[in-house]
Parts: structure tokens; sequence; C-alpha cells
């Protein structure tokens, strides 16, 4: 049985961009806003986090309110910036202001993440990830990011705190995460792959 990635990004728009100096360290996560998503464990890891840090939380859902009462609760308002849903077109540079994007997600009885779209969009922007170990996000992720177990908030906040304190770590991990999706998840990729699977049926 042959598996192919369901989604393949263009290298050609998600590109990697120098980040200007001195605006601090920033956290990113896009995607819903739900409770299977995990942002409240980011929100919990980021009220430990030490240093200059900002984080920017795009994407809707019910657990919106929860999240920015949250938020509020941990002192942590001013520091966080929960933004709407931009167009499509707008996501490639919306990507390469962060440091890192982080994708929490928890596994529940009727569901585990598939794939994380948003982690092969970010890495090939050049932007380091920090996944769970939901579902598929280890193996879209493989050595060229880091990983953690779903629900520890104290290894999250340790990555967290790799990257934010280790600007070679966040860019050799940037340079990994660009070559990954280069080799597995753009839509060349993707096409040349579907395109062998039919050519081994037929053969067959």
């Amino acid at each position: 049985m042959a598996v192919i990635p369901q989604f393949g990004v263009d290298p050609e728009i998600y590109y990697p961009a120098s980040r200007p100096a001195g605006r601090g360290f920033i956290v990113g996560y896009v995607g819903r806003l739900v409770e299977e998503k995990g942002v409240d464990l980011l929100l919990e890891a980021l009220a430990g986090l030490q240093g200059t840090w900002r984080a920017y939380i795009l994407g809707s859902g019910p657990a919106r309110e929860a999240l920015q009462i949250q938020a509020r609760d941990l002192g942590l308002a001013h520091r966080i910036t929960f933004d709407a849903w931009i167009p499509s077109d707008q996501m490639p540079a919306y990507y390469r202001q962060l440091d890192v994007l982080v994708v929490p997600s928890r596994t529940r009885p009727n569901w585990k993440e598939q794939f994380g779209r948003v982690l092969v969009e970010a890495m090939a922007s050049g932007v380091p990830v920090v996944g769970s170990d939901s579902g598929e996000i280890p193996h879209v992720i493989g050595d060229a990011g880091l990983i953690f177990p779903e629900d520890s908030v104290d290894v999250l906040r340790a990555h967290m705190a790799r990257l934010l304190g280790n600007p070679d770590l966040r860019t050799d991990l940037a340079r990994r995460g660009r070559e990954h999706v280069l080799a597995h998840f753009t839509q060349a990729q993707v096409a040349a792959r579907t395109y062998q699977v039919y050519r081994s049926v037929l053969s067959a």
C-alpha cells in the first residue's frame, strides 16, 4: 500500500525571509480554536516562559473566548494577540514573522491530528516547528523540528525556551525544515509520487 501526503505546498510562495532584529521572540499558532487543538496548553507553557517574547494566535472557534480569558488570568493579555482568519494569500507573510510555530494538539477518543498542514507551510517558510506527538505530527515533522508528549506543558515550555535562547538552533531547524518540505511535501513531490503509484498499478 502506498501512502502519499494529502497536501503539498508551493515553495515559491512559502519561502524563508530574514526577520527584523530587535523585535523579540515571536511564538505562533495557526488553526481552529477548539479543545483538542491544545491552545490552552500553549498558554500555560507561555506563562512560565522567561525572556522577551510575544505570541500570535490565528484562528477562530468555540474556545476563543475561554482562551482570551485564560490569557488574561495568566497575566499574558498584553503579550498575546488573537488574530482573525486572513486570506490564504496573506498566510506566507504571516508565517515569516514567526520564530516558532507550535502545534500542541491532543488526541481524543474520536480524533487525532491527521496531518498538520500548517506544519509544512511553516517549515517551507523557514519557521522552526514544535509539535505534540498526537497522530501524524511526529511523522510530518521528522527530525526537522521538536516533539513533546501530549499535554506536557513543561516539555513544551522547555522546547520554546531552547529556541528563544539559541538562535543557532533556530537557524538549523529552519534549514532542516525547508529541506524536509522540499524532499517530501511540495506539490511537485506529491504529484510525482501519485504518478509513480498509477504507473505501478498499470504495469501490474
